[in-house]
């Protein structure tokens, strides 16, 4: 009887251990999950700026091309179609610099919460609305140019 009880107390013992083991590995898994979550989270908001950098890269891009295609273009093909080429990538980069705007403030879905901090949205109205003047200013320039 004694050995009995004492073998039950060994077992009882065995499985608090056990239940202690698995009490600290729950908590690890846990404690990982929730890492991965936060790392998820930090690579969403990563790439929404590298989103962003790519429209505000497009939209210069446009700029740049709305404007040298009415300058190269000048005295080389019909005037028509060089202020129509120059304004149409004038356009699309205004439209670039808006959209950069919209997708990077309201993105469609709003990822868990992130250690890494989001671009201020006042910044990004700020320099892309100056960017959408300059395009204003270019458009009218390649427009009105003689």
């Amino acid at each position: 009887m004694a050995n009995s009880q004492a073998q039950a107390r060994k077992t009882h013992e065995k499985i608090k251990q056990s239940a202690a083991t698995l009490e600290v590995s729950a908590l690890e898994q846990t404690d990982s999950a929730d890492r991965r979550t936060e790392l998820a989270a930090d690579r969403t908001i990563l790439a929404a700026e590298r989103t962003y950098a790519a429209w505000v890269r497009t939209g210069l891009a446009a700029l740049a091309s709305g404007i040298g295609a009415r300058a190269l273009l000048d005295k080389v093909v019909a005037d028509w179609l060089t202020r129509s080429t120059g304004a149409m990538l004038i356009l699309f980069a205004g439209f670039c610099f808006v959209a950069a705007v919209w997708r990077e403030v309201a993105p469609s879905v709003q990822p868990p919460k992130p250690r890494a901090r989001r671009l201020p949205a006042p910044l990004l109205i700020g320099i892309n609305g100056f960017l959408v003047i300059v395009t204003l200013a270019a458009f009218v320039g390649v427009i009105a140019s003689r």
